[in-house]
């Protein structure tokens, strides 16, 4: 795949965002309700693919560009067999399209995971197709939405993780090594794009002092689960193979916002 430099390209081709019927506006008001009320809020693949002009049965091509991933090796430092890429993005509030930024490290902020914490890591940029996604460029538009119920910003800074953790025979993989976590952002959100093979992956949100407050399997491609990261923490449970007579993988897109 063409690792040429996008810089000038934006997101999804355009600004993205969900569209305008009544429907789509009410499903987004919803979400951002319950993610500034709760701290999460769980949405179903019916609802985003609506609210992303997406087809349902569009997840299985894009879930194409996972094949596009590269060896994620801090994560291997702890045994866990994951690939991965990043990039990252300006989102104003108000109009001007969402912009590409540098490729540049990837660092966590103090009190957030402690695997990682102000360790600069280095991963693969995101391919120039999948920058140019349409699903990318309308998810983004739609998190901006949501997340300007939880601040006031006037631009967000859109930090891209497309992952694939591989769950071998006889063996676990592990989505967050780092167990229960921050990301030291407003927004996060774990869309599944797909699974092969695997059980687990138990998804829990735990508010400011550690209780759970969800725990839900993403088994679904178009499950987008959103939290408020100020709030809460998160972690997922291993996968691991569930026919033991070879691999499975499981198939997510990490995006996250902050206030820039």
């Amino acid at each position: 795949m063409d690792e040429a430099d996008d810089s000038g390209r934006q997101a999804g081709g355009g600004s993205g965002g969900p569209r305008g019927d009544e429907g789509v506006r009410a499903a987004v008001a919803e979400a951002r309700r319950m993610v500034a009320a709760r701290g999460w809020y769980l949405m179903a693949p019916a609802v985003l693919s609506r609210c992303l002009g997406v087809a349902e049965a569009e997840w299985a091509r894009i879930d194409r560009h996972w094949e596009e991933l590269a060896a994620d090796p801090y994560a291997a430092e702890t045994g866990t067999s994951r690939l991965r890429r990043y990039g990252q993005f300006l989102l104003p509030r108000r109009g001007g399209g969402i912009m590409p930024l540098p490729h540049e490290v990837f660092v966590q902020p103090d009190r957030s995971n402690p695997l990682y914490v102000d360790v600069e890591r280095r991963f693969e940029p995101l391919t120039g197709a999948f920058r140019a996604e349409p699903m990318l460029g309308a998810l983004i538009g739609l998190l901006g939405e949501v997340a300007a119920g939880l601040d006031d910003a006037e631009e967000w800074i859109v930090r891209v993780h497309p992952f694939r953790v591989v769950a071998r025979p006889g063996g676990l993989g592990q989505p967050t090594p780092e167990g229960r976590h921050k990301d030291g952002v407003t927004l996060v959100s774990s869309l599944l794009v797909g699974r092969r093979n695997v059980t687990g992956g138990r998804s829990t949100v735990y508010d400011a002092e550690g209780r759970e407050i969800e725990a839900t399997t993403l088994s679904e491609p178009g499950t987008l689960l959103l939290s408020d990261d100020r709030a809460t923490w998160h972690a997922v449970s291993p996968v691991r193979p569930e026919d033991d007579g070879g691999p499975g993988h499981r198939d997510v897109l990490v995006v996250t916002l902050a206030a820039r």
